[in-house]
């Protein structure tokens, strides 16, 4: 997802998608310790994902105050 796309969500949205992709998350890491994935690249893209929704809600949460 990018940067653009995120912005667009309401911080709602973004809390709830957050909590989403870190579950989806953790069970790619558990799957893939069980057996590699196909792609694993799959898992730096979602933590990179996360962390980008994590970085616009914190600048919300700074230009609130």
């Amino acid at each position: 997802m990018k940067i653009a796309e995120i912005m667009e969500l309401s911080t709602a949205d973004i809390q709830e998608r957050v909590e989403a992709e870190k579950a989806n998350y953790e069970q790619l890491i558990l799957n893939h310790s069980i057996s590699p994935l196909e792609n694993p690249c799959q898992i730096k893209q979602l933590r990179k994902t996360i962390a980008r929704m994590m970085t616009v809600l914190s600048q919300r949460e700074l230009n609130d105050k």
